[in-house]
């Protein structure tokens, strides 16, 4: 039974990455499609739904890019080093990233919506 689910999930059509070029040669790949689920979730995140108490809406901002950016990002590269691919690796990377290289991100994530998912609100 559980053979047959995944033939059929390998079956489906699957939409392109989108790959952007960056500052110093940093190359961050996003993901072309994101599951009703998490777009419900995303929208939720970014309405502040699910903001904890006393945070800020420049919290409930940072958490909506962080969001997007945790469930859309497949690997980044950076100065010709071998890419990061893993979750974990990926989201420690934005977390420390300098304030340059997250306006990029931001401005990326921006784009990738826009062209992406036109109806999901932008960051």
């Amino acid at each position: 039974m559980g053979k047959r689910s995944r033939q059929r999930k390998a079956d489906q059509p699957k939409a392109p990455d989108a790959t952007y070029p960056g500052p110093g040669d940093s190359v961050l790949v996003l993901r072309g499609s994101m599951s009703p689920r998490t777009r419900e979730k995303y929208r939720a995140t970014a309405a502040g739904e699910e903001r904890a108490p006393g945070a800020s809406q420049e919290d409930t901002w940072q958490r909506a890019v962080e969001f997007l950016f945790e469930r859309l990002a497949v690997s980044w590269s950076s100065a010709g080093a071998e890419p990061l691919t893993g979750q974990a690796e990926l989201l420690g990377r934005f977390r420390f990233a300098s304030p340059d290289e997250r306006h990029w991100i931001r401005d990326v994530l921006r784009e990738h919506l826009a062209e992406h998912f036109p109806e999901l609100p932008a960051p």
